[in-house]
């Protein structure tokens, strides 16, 4: 039987796993909708920044509960401590899943080059999503190889949606030249790109945050 601190670490545990997961299944929705080119699927994208909110709050109020009845010390107080932070990056990422889906629907059409468009924005998209899965994935990794590994990856995948936001960045704006009255819905969908971009960053700082709760040295936020 686990004693009542253990209980509640794996309750937090399990709190911080699901707002990851509901996240990944978002992104999910996302890729889908943009690789069958129903664009008009990603209005399924069900990701409420209210509800994200409202839960990390309680996540936040039972970690600080936790720490007041139990001060815990070393391993255990940096895992209280990078949950309380992790929280914070969810609803960032909650946030950002939310506006690609709602900007790139609105901004997209035939009337632009959507072959050039989605050429470049399903392989963004698919590293931002490996980026915050693999991120997720190391709330449960036990091994600290494996932790480190799965870091690395992830810092990976974010540097890929760096290049891969200034290669669709170049290619737009050729785009607008030669379509100069398409200009406002291209400069939009590039906005809604940066969202993926901000989700991979985001994974970054929850993966360190996670590779400090298990391993500990120093925090590297994006």
């Amino acid at each position: 039987m686990l004693k009542p601190y253990e209980e509640k670490l794996k309750l937090i545990k399990s709190e911080v796993e699901k707002l990851g997961l509901d996240i990944v299944e978002a992104l999910e929705v996302c890729l889908k909708a943009l690789n069958e080119r129903k664009i008009e699927n990603l209005k399924n994208v069900e990701v409420s920044e209210k509800k994200f909110l409202i839960k990390s709050n309680e996540i936040d109020n039972l970690i600080i509960t936790t720490l007041a009845l139990y001060t815990p010390e070393a391993r255990d107080l940096r895992r209280m401590v990078a949950f309380l932070k992790i929280t914070n990056e969810m609803v960032r990422t909650a946030a950002n899943t939310k506006d690609f889906a709602k900007m790139f629907r609105r901004s997209y059409s035939e009337d632009l080059n959507t072959n050039t468009i989605l050429e470049y924005t399903i392989p963004l998209l698919k590293s931002a999503l490996l980026s915050t899965k693999t991120a997720i994935s190391i709330i449960d990794e036990q091994e600290h190889s494996k932790v480190e590994e799965k870091y690395q990856r992830v810092i990976v995948e974010e540097s890929k949606t760096d290049d891969l936001y200034l290669m669709i960045e170049k290619n737009i704006l050729k785009l607008i030249t030669q379509k100069l009255d398409l200009s406002k819905e291209y400069f939009d969908l590039l906005s809604s790109l940066r969202r993926l971009e901000k989700i991979a960053d985001r994974s970054v700082s929850i993966a360190s945050l996670l590779q400090f709760a298990k391993l500990g040295g120093d925090i590297v936020q994006s």
